[in-house]
């Protein structure tokens, strides 16, 4: 059986597509059936999403300030790509 994918895998996501293959559902073949397979599915992948901003500020709660906020500036514009890619 595959191990569920954690909060922390969020920091494996760079793009949409890793998305699709970082989640896993250990407990597939036991839902009731493909609708609420899906539905849990699309539910772990937005608190994914939402965990991102959280990771990025850690990784760049380091640099300097101006830095900070160029490089924070990305990561938004990056997080909106992602969703965007995602819907």
């Amino acid at each position: 059986m595959t191990k569920r994918t954690t909060i922390n895998d969020a920091i494996l996501i760079e793009d949409g597509q890793d998305l699709e293959q970082i989640v896993k559902d250990k407990r597939a073949q036991w839902r009731a059936n493909n609708a609420k397979a899906r539905r849990r599915q699309r539910r772990y992948k937005k608190k994914l999403i939402a965990e991102l901003p959280r990771i990025i500020t850690d990784i760049h709660s380091t640099y300097p300030e101006d830095e900070a906020q160029s490089t924070i500036i990305k990561d938004i514009n990056y997080l909106q790509s992602l969703l965007e890619s995602c819907a």
